[in-house]
C-alpha cells in the first residue's frame, strides 16, 4: 500500500514529522517498507532563464543557449530541442547532476566543437512522463533559481507499508489515518459522504439473481448522463502517478482514487453499451468468455460471480470489469457499481483465472459492508465535479449484512495477557478512537466493533488492539521467575542436541548439508531394503516419488550425480532426517547419512589427492559419534554392512548387539545405476541407538550436577612400539583392544601405524602398534615399563592368538 505524505494529511490533521509518522506506523503493525523522497533525486534541477539562443555553427538542429540558473552567471548549454528559444524558462541540470530518465551522470564537455555545461531537460529525462518532444517550458512567473521539485510540488514523500491479511481497513489512506489518530498523532478528518440528490429515475437498475445468495448480498449504483470523460485534472493524475498507477481517464481515475483513498473498489460501465434495462449479479453457468479490461479473454467456470446484461458477462464480480462495456473518451452516459462480494468466492475466482487486481486484493481481505451506500455518494460527487452532467436516483438490490456483535473485555487481562497495565477508561478511549462503540459496566468493557473490522472476533482481539495503539514498547521487560527456584530444564531434547552436534561436526569436516524428499521411486527403495506395499504412497506428489525412503543414501546419490553433472567433481554431502522401516512412529529412525565422491581434494602441487575410501567414511562416523557422546573407544567393528555397500570395503560400528553406524564404499553396481564413476564412500549413523549418558553422581550444595575433576598428570608419558604376527583375518581393532585392556591404569592410548602382508608370511600379517603409558603417581622405572609391556604382549596373544614378531 502506497500513499504520499500530503495525501495522508488530507485525512489527518497533524504536525507530526515524517519520521514520527513512519515510526508510529510500524509500531501500530503497519510496517513501513520504504519511503521514497523524489525531492532528493530532483534536488539539482533548477528553474532557469534562457537569456540567449543562437544556431550551432557546426550542426543545423542544435542551438547554443546561455542559461541563467539564478546566480547571475549564465552558462553555455548545447540544446537540440525544437522549442528551445531565448526568453523562455525551463529546467536546468548542471554538470555533475544525475538524470534519472536516461540514467546518465552529466559531465561538462564539447558537442560538435562547442562547450556544453549542463542540460535543459524534458519530462522524460526527469522521469516525470514519456514526453520527449521538447524541453519543459515553464510559465513566465516561475522563480529563476528555485528548485524545480519544490516549485512543482514534486517533493512529496511516498510511503509504502505492508498490510497483513486481517487489516483490509488500512487498504485506504483514510483507514491508515484513523490508526495514526488513535495513536495520538493528530485528528482524523471525516470524509464527505453527504447524499447527492438524483434528478431523474435510473434507466438501468441493479438486480441480483435468485441463487446469488451471499456471493453478492448487496449492490447499489446510479446512472449519469451528459458527462465528459476527458483527462483527469493534474492533481488527480499526480496522486495516482505517485503510487505507481497510470492515469487513464477522469471516470476510471475516480474509481482508482476512491479505491486507494477510502479502500472502496468501484466500477463504471458505459451505459450506452449496456444491453437491456438491468445489470444482474449472477453465477456463471460455465464456459462463458469475457474480454476483461486487461486485454485478456477469460473462460469462466460454473459458480463464478459475474455481472451480466443482455449481451452476457460484462464483469467478473469483485475482480475486473469487461472491455466491451468499459468507458472511453466518447462516453457520455455512465452506470456506477458499488457492491459487496464474498471474500472466499473472490479469492477462489481470482486464483483460478490468474487475475491480480486492486479490487480483488481488497475484496478478498474484507471490504466495509457499510461502504456500499456512502461510496455511491462519494463517487457521484467526484463524477459531477470532474466530468459534469447529472446523476440519477440510486438503484439498489439486496441488503447490507448485519455484522453487529458485542465483545466483552476484562481490563485486568491487558496486564495478565499483554503485560501492560492500561486503565479501563484509557482502553475504552483507544477503542473508541478506532471506531468501536464502548460502554463500561461492572469493571468490564463491552465493545461493538465497527463494520470495517471483520477481523475482531474475541476478547484477545481487543487486547491486541489496545496494546498496539498503547504501544508495545510501553510493555515493561520483566524477568521470568520460577516459583520453585530451580534452574530451567534444557529446551532441546538430547536427540535434538545430538542432531545439532552431528550437523556441526560434518560441516566442519568440509561436508555440505542437503535437504531431500522423504520419498523416492519404488525401484530405488527396493535396492536399499524397502519398497514393500506398506510403505507405498496412496497419493504421491509425483509418479516417480511413490515410496517412503528406507535410507537417505539413494537421495544423496542422486544429489551427488546432479552436482557432478554440473561440474562439482568431488561432492561431499550429508543429511539428517528420518528413514522409514514400517508404518507408525516406531517404524522410523533418525539417521545422519553422508557420502564423499571422487577424490579427497583438488589437485595440489605438494600432495596428490587420492580416491575416497571406507576409512574416510569411518573417520566421519567416529567424529560424529564422539561429538554425540558415544563411547567410541568401546565400539566393535563388524563386517555385516548391508548389500548396498561394497562387501569387502565396509563395516558396522556396534556397541554390543546395537548397530550405531554403518559405513564403507558404495557397491559398484549401485554406482552404475546412478551413473557415478569412481568411488563413493558413505555412512549412516543411527542417533537413537547411541546410549544416553549416565547420570553424574557428583552434586554441589544446591543439589545441581557438576563436572568431575580434571585429572591431568604432570608426569611424562612413555611410548612403546610392538609388532605382532597374527592371522590375516584378525582385525587390527581386536589387537588394539587387547593392548588397551592389559593395564587400564597405565595404558592411555594405542594406535596402529603399520600393517605388512607378504608372501613369506603365509596367511599371516604383521601389525605394528604404538602404545602410550601415562604414569599418574610416580615416574615409571625400566622394570615397571617392561612389566607392563609383558602384560600387553600376553593379553594380545591371549585375545587374538598373536605373537611378538622377532
Amino acid at each position: 500500500m502506497k500513499f504520499t505524505l500530503s495525501w495522508l494529511k488530507e485525512h489527518l490533521e497533524t504536525e507530526a514529522s515524517l519520521d514520527e509518522i513512519t515510526t508510529a506506523l510500524t509500531d501500530l503493525g503497519l510496517e513501513v517498507e520504504g519511503v521514497e523522497n523524489p525531492a532528493e533525486q530532483l534536488a539539482p534541477f533548477l528553474i532557469a532563464h534562457v537569456t540567449e539562443a543562437k544556431p550551432h555553427p557546426n550542426a543545423d538542429r542544435l542551438q547554443i543557449c546561455m542559461v541563467d540558473a539564478g546566480d547571475g552567471k549564465p552558462v553555455q548549454v548545447i540544446c537540440g530541442a525544437p522549442n528551445a528559444r531565448a526568453g523562455m524558462k525551463g529546467v536546468f541540470a548542471p554538470a555533475g547532476a544525475y538524470v534519472p530518465g536516461t540514467d546518465l551522470l552529466l559531465k561538462a564537455g564539447k558537442i560538435r566543437g562547442e562547450e556544453s555545461n549542463g542540460m535543459l531537460c524534458s519530462e522524460r529525462e526527469m522521469g516525470l512522463s514519456e514526453d520527449h518532444d521538447g524541453i519543459i517550458d515553464l510559465p513566465a512567473d516561475a522563480p529563476v533559481g528555485a528548485g524545480f521539485a519544490a516549485w512543482k510540488g514534486l517533493d512529496d514523500p511516498v510511503i509504502e507499508i505492508a498490510i497483513t491479511p486481517n487489516r483490509g481497513d488500512c487498504l485506504g489512506v483514510h483507514g491508515i489515518a484513523r490508526d495514526l489518530a488513535a495513536r495520538g498523532l493528530g485528528r482524523l478528518k471525516p470524509f464527505d459522504a453527504t447524499p447527492v440528490p438524483g434528478t431523474y429515475p435510473a434507466p438501468i437498475a441493479w438486480a441480483r439473481a435468485a441463487d446469488i445468495g451471499d456471493d453478492c448480498p448487496y449492490v447499489a449504483g446510479r446512472h449519469f448522463r451528459g458527462v465528459r470523460n476527458g483527462p483527469s485534472p493534474d492533481w488527480l493524475q499526480k496522486r495516482l502517478k505517485a503510487i505507481g498507477l497510470r492515469p487513464i481517464s477522469a471516470l476510471v481515475d475516480i474509481t482508482n482514487l476512491v479505491t486507494h483513498d477510502l479502500g472502496r473498489p468501484l466500477h463504471v460501465f458505459d451505459a450506452a453499451k449496456v444491453k437491456g434495462e438491468t445489470l444482474t449479479m449472477a453465477k456463471a453457468e460455465g464456459g462463458e468468455e469475457i474480454l476483461a479490461l486487461d486485454g485478456r479473454t477469460y473462460r469462466l467456470e460454473a459458480g463464478m460471480t459475474v455481472i451480466v446484461d443482455g449481451n452476457g458477462p460484462q464483469g467478473i464480480g469483485g475482480i475486473m470489469g469487461g472491455e466491451l462495456s468499459g468507458c472511453t473518451e466518447e462516453t457520455t452516459k455512465v452506470f456506477l457499481e458499488a457492491a459487496l462480494f464474498d471474500p472466499t468466492r473472490v479469492a477462489e475466482t481470482g486464483r483460478k483465472l490468474g487475475i491480480d487486481s486492486d479490487a480483488r486484493y481488497r475484496f478478498e481481505r474484507g471490504v466495509d459492508p457499510a461502504s456500499v451506500d456512502w461510496a455511491v455518494e462519494v463517487a457521484a460527487r467526484l463524477i459531477l465535479e470532474l466530468c459534469g452532467g447529472e446523476a440519477s436516483e440510486i438503484t439498489r438490490d439486496g441488503a447490507q449484512p448485519d455484522v453487529t456483535r458485542e465483545i466483552t473485555l476484562n481490563p485486568a487481562k491487558l496486564k495478565s495477557f499483554g503485560g501492560a497495565d492500561v486503565p479501563g477508561e484509557e482502553a475504552a478511549g483507544i477503542l473508541e478512537r478506532l471506531g468501536f462503540k464502548t460502554r463500561i459496566a461492572d469493571a468490564s468493557i463491552t465493545a461493538v466493533p465497527p463494520t470495517w473490522r471483520p477481523d475482531i472476533e474475541h476478547e484477545h482481539c481487543l487486547i491486541e488492539e489496545v496494546l498496539r495503539v498503547h504501544g508495545f514498547d510501553a510493555v515493561p521487560a520483566v524477568s521470568l521467575v520460577r516459583a520453585d527456584g530451580t534452574l530451567p530444564q534444557p529446551i532441546l531434547t538430547l536427540l535434538q542436541r545430538r542432531t545439532g552436534f552431528a550437523k556441526r561436526t560434518l560441516a566442519t569436516r568440509g561436508m555440505l548439508e542437503a535437504v531431500t524428499w522423504s520419498f523416492m521411486p519404488r525401484a530405488a527403495a527396493e535396492r536399499f531394503g524397502g519398497g514393500d506395499a506398506a510403505m507405498q504412497l496412496a497419493n504421491p506428489i509425483s509418479a516417480d516419488l511413490d515410496a517412503m525412503r528406507p535410507s537417505i543414501l539413494p537421495n544423496l546419490l542422486s544429489a551427488a550425480r546432479r552436482n557432478i553433472d554440473r561440474g562439482h567433481a568431488d561432492p561431499a554431502l550429508f543429511e539428517a532426517g528420518p528413514a522409514f522401516r514400517a508404518r507408525g512412529e516406531d517404524g522410523q529412525d533418525l539417521v545422519v547419512a553422508g557420502l564423499r565422491a571422487g577424490k579427497t581434494g583438488p589437485r595440489h602441487w605438494a600432495e596428490a589427492p587420492r580416491d575416497v575410501d571406507a576409512f574416510d567414511a569411518k573417520a566421519d562416523v567416529e567424529a560424529v559419534l564422539a561429538a554425540c557422546g558415544a563411547p567410541v573407544d568401546k565400539l566393535q567393528v563388524s563386517t555385516d554392512a548391508p548389500d548396498w555397500y561394497h562387501p569387502g570395503r565396509s563395516g558396522c560400528l556396534r556397541l554390543g548387539p546395537k548397530v550405531l553406524a554403518r559405513f564403507g564404499e558404495v557397491h559398484p553396481g549401485i554406482l552404475r545405476d546412478y551413473e557415478i564413476r569412481g568411488r563413493v564412500a558413505a555412512f549412516e549413523i543411527f542417533l537413537e541407538a547411541i546410549p544416553e549418558p549416565k547420570a553424574k553422581k557428583s552434586t554441589d550444595k544446591a543439589g545441581a550436577k557438576t563436572r568431575p575433576l580434571l585429572k591431568a598428570s604432570t608426569l611424562q608419558p612413555v611410548t612403546r612400539d610392538f609388532a605382532f604376527l597374527v592371522d590375516a583375518d584378525v582385525p587390527a581393532d581386536k589387537i588394539l583392544r587387547a593392548a588397551l585392556g592389559a593395564d587400564k591404569q597405565l595404558v592411555a592410548a594405542a594406535g596402529v601405524f603399520d600393517i605388512y602382508q607378504g608372501a613369506e608370511l603365509e596367511g599371516r600379517k604383521s601389525v605394528a602398534i604404538s602404545v602410550t603409558l601415562q604414569p599418574v603417581e610416580k615416574t615409571l622405572t625400566d622394570k615397571e615399563i617392561e612389566a607392563v609391556a609383558a602384560r600387553i604382549v600376553a593379553n594380545v596373544g591371549k585375545q587374538t592368538g598373536a605373537s611378538l614378531r622377532a
